[in-house]
């Protein structure tokens, strides 16, 4: 039983009290088609139909420039209903274009089709799309790739060439039915049957030698790697034998330069890397791998993804006929648990805090919340067996002890503008657990939640500081946080529990890394700052707890929202 949780964190803001926003010089318009359709793909000796973006797993590469207007028509010849979320873009005054299902859209219904519309104002680097309901996005996902405006150079020497490598997981079952499987019996749903490099298991695994990602690099070049990390439930460790990576970017932010031999990615992360290649032709090829960090009690996919490095040689060389004879070198990777490379590699991470690109944290805050985030229970209906902590129980995700019911007839963000939102959510969500426990320590003899779809209000340029403070309850685990239409800045984190005296002293002000996306540390706390300045943006925590889904939203005169 898998005891991992994803959490995504949207930011909504429903509506602005005021709204100013600075044109960036003006893109072109970029114009897609998402074709939703089935496909039968053959992994691990196995062929199964899975749901598809044109046909391809994973899908399309999106690639625009700062500024440029993306139009994207999708189309569903399915008979699953499906969104597209466009994972880090801030859809400034574009909020109804985020994609989560029954928070800022209804989805997208057999037959029907709908045009997603937003422009790239104040970014560039590597994001990703993908299905937004349910587990769909297990096989609908693909890169999303903004440059910079042309004639605008990297800070750092411009790469020879760019290769997005994204990670995922292989199901041989449905993914649908493993988490619905899972919704039934309260238990943690099934474990994936392998990772995946751009959708290949690679040699490692069953009958898939011929299904291994090979990427060729010329000696002496300079490479960018954009890692994206597309799992359901899995922070992963990647290497590449015998070569040093450079990370200069995290969730399409600039970071301040530093040189790494393990990458560290959750859920939903993206990570830029130099690759810079040997100076010479070596006479061997490398393993590239990837294995999970995960610190849970439940079950877990600990299988290694291999894809492998090769480089390319002149046709005049004594090497060119023998290169399928060259020897493989292969690396090592941190144990499983590793917390501690975990914490240490996290530390990297600072902003460029440059003239150009400058670190604007908040100073002060308006509004400090303050959420734990963990496993608790639900009872199990009658009559029924269920497969949470006792086979009376269900596991539930909760954050200060509420698990969100999501809508099912109408989204968050219509229900606003609507006029309905009292009919749909309530503005009441707790800004602090109402009974204050040792979050990290001896959990509660009572580990019952509650439900609700519950809301935070935010006003319009407000400040805020969150602070995640991971639990106990029922095990401790790292759970990765993703904030909508926002970056945030990673201002403090530790292992414990949260001093709210110590602890803001050591606050990093000057140069916190801008993300979107970060793992609260396993028996830990992350505390984060952003502006709410982005109105018409609902933006939501999203939990996958072992079965369960939380959704919670924060919007500018909008709410904070939660899902089960």
């Amino acid at each position: 039983m898998a005891t991992w949780c994803l959490h995504y964190l949207l930011v909504a803001f429903l509506f602005a009290i005021s709204y100013n926003i600075n044109a960036a010089s003006a893109g072109i318009t970029r114009r897609y088609k998402f074709d939703i359709q089935l496909k039968n793909i053959t992994r691990l000796c196995k062929t199964k139909t899975i749901v598809t973006v044109n046909g391809k797993f994973p899908g399309p590469k999106v690639t625009a420039r700062e500024g440029d207007n993306l139009q994207i028509k999708v189309v569903n010849h399915v008979s699953n209903n499906i969104s597209i979320h466009w994972h880090g873009i801030r859809q400034l005054r574009s909020g109804w274009a985020d994609g989560p299902s029954y928070v800022t859209q209804c989805p997208i219904q057999t037959g029907q089709s709908y045009v997603y519309n937003f422009t790239v104002i104040g970014q560039r680097g590597t994001l990703w799309w993908h299905a937004h309901i349910q587990w769909m996005r297990a096989t609908v996902y693909g890169p999303l790739i903004i440059l910079p405006k042309l004639h605008q150079p990297y800070p750092f020497p411009k790469p020879y060439k760019q290769v997005p490598i994204m990670f995922g997981e292989w199901f041989n079952a449905d993914p649908q039915a493993v988490v619905q499987q899972a919704l039934q019996t309260g238990g943690g749903p099934n474990a994936s049957d392998a990772h995946t490099f751009n959708g290949l298991p690679g040699p490692l695994y069953n009958c898939s030698t011929k299904d291994t990602y090979k990427l060729t690099v010329k000696p002496g070049k300079t490479y960018l790697l954009r890692l994206i990390n597309a799992a359901l439930d899995d922070e992963l460790f990647f290497t590449i034998a015998n070569h040093t990576l450079t990370v200069v970017e995290a969730d399409a932010s600039y970071v301040k330069p530093f040189q790494t031999n393990i990458v560290l990615l959750g859920p939903g992360q993206t990570t830029n890397v130099l690759l810079k290649t040997k100076p010479i032709y070596p006479n061997a090829t490398f393993y590239m791998l990837a294995r999970p960090y995960f610190t849970g009690q439940g079950t877990i996919d600990n299988t290694t993804v291999a894809g492998v490095l090769k480089y390319q040689h002149e046709p005049t060389s004594n090497h060119f006929n023998s290169s399928k004879n060259l020897p493989v070198i292969k690396p090592s990777l941190p144990p499983i648990n590793s917390t501690s490379y975990a914490a240490n590699f996290t530390k990297m991470f600072r902003s460029l805090a440059s003239s150009r690109f400058p670190a604007n944290v908040p100073k002060t805050v308006d509004k400090k919340y303050f959420f734990t985030v963990g496993l608790g229970t639900n009872p199990c209906p009658k009559n029924q067996t269920c497969q949470g902590p006792t086979n009376t129980t269900k596991f539930t995700a909760a954050i200060n002890n509420v698990s969100f019911i999501l809508p099912n007839k109408t989204s968050l963000l219509q229900s606003y503008f609507l006029g309905k939102s009292n009919r749909i959510f309530m503005t009441n969500f707790p800004s602090a657990p109402i009974f204050p426990f040792n979050y990290t320590g001896m959990p509660p003899n009572n580990t019952m939640v509650s439900k609700g779809t519950k809301l935070v209000v935010l006003k319009y340029n407000t400040t805020v500081e969150l602070v995640l403070q991971g639990t106990s309850i029922l095990g401790i685990e790292a759970h990765p946080v993703h904030l909508h239409g926002f970056n945030f800045y990673v201002v403090g984190q530790g292992f414990g529990n949260f001093d709210p005296i110590r602890d803001p002293k050591r606050y990093n002000l000057i140069d916190p890394v801008e993300r979107n996306t970060i793992n609260v540390p396993s028996g830990g706390w992350v505390a984060i700052r952003f502006l709410a300045d982005n109105p018409g943006n609902i933006f939501k925590i999203f939990c996958l707890f072992v079965n369960t889904i939380y959704y919670m939203v924060l919007n500018s005169d909008g709410d904070i929202v939660s899902n089960t």
